[in-house]
């Protein structure tokens, strides 16, 4: 299983893109500006996209997406996952025929070339040989985590969180958990910032980083431009004992 961040930001700048993470080469864990730096071939193949929240940071690109595999003669849709909280926010606030057309009934509703799918907490969904499964996590607006696992092992993503309780026992069941892709948006000096917006500050990410009984790779993802080195220092001061990287747009791990 190979995974290619092609945005981990947590805005836009030069050189900043936002979540979006390839797993092999047809499935997205969100949908930010990220993808597109795709070429089109790529695009095409793309046919799952597991959405995290219906932020903008991490639906950006999903529009794009659909309108550049719509053809009327497809083969097979792009299947969208996520909460029904975020699919009802996609189809009321996105495709709704005026800010995007309605993909969800072209070419025609019997047929169409977006179809949604509600994933929730706990539902794991099989695309291949991996198993997607969804995981309950604390943000500002109904959010889901997932973990990725294969026979090679499994990574999870945390998507927008803030200090819970519901992760860390699925990560702990998680025997293969070989990678940790977690956000922490803002500094310790905006950790009041963090908790009202619904994210980890280097602090409360420490703390329950505490709970975690296995020890992958960390990633850290999602954080504020021009922050990102000083949020990576006050984690790696807080727990030097763990293996803790900056995610960065065109890193690939493999499992």
């Amino acid at each position: 299983m190979r995974i290619k961040t092609l945005g981990c930001s947590g805005g836009i700048g030069a050189g900043s893109r936002t979540s979006a993470m390839l797993i092999d080469n047809d499935v997205l864990i969100d949908a930010g500006t990220g993808i597109g730096d795709l070429g089109l071939d790529e695009l095409h193949k793309i046919r799952h996209v597991f959405l995290t929240h219906a932020h903008l940071d991490h639906i950006a690109g999903l529009p794009m997406l659909i309108d550049a595999n719509f053809d009327e003669e497809f083969e097979l849709p792009v299947m969208v996952y996520g909460r029904e909280e975020t699919l009802v926010a996609l189809q009321a606030h996105v495709f709704n025929d005026v800010i995007w057309p309605d993909f969800s009934k072209l070419p025609c509703a019997a047929n169409a070339i977006l179809q949604y799918t509600v994933c929730n907490p706990g539902d794991t969904i099989s695309v291949g040989n991996r198993d997607i499964l969804a995981v309950d996590v604390n943000h500002s607006v109904p959010s889901l985590g997932y973990t990725v696992q294969n026979s090679s092992g499994a990574f999870a993503v945390s998507g927008d969180t803030k200090t819970n309780e519901t992760l860390w026992p699925v990560l702990n069941a998680c025997d293969q958990l070989r990678v940790l892709v977690i956000e922490v948006s803002f500094p310790d000096e905006q950790a009041a910032l963090a908790t009202t917006a619904g994210h980890y500050c280097p602090r409360t990410l420490c703390k329950d980083l505490e709970h975690l009984e296995h020890d992958p790779d960390i990633w850290l993802t999602g954080m504020k431009p021009g922050e990102e080195e000083r949020i990576l220092r006050q984690v790696i001061e807080a727990v030097p004992d763990k293996n803790i990287r900056m995610l960065a747009r065109g890193t690939i791990i493999d499992i």
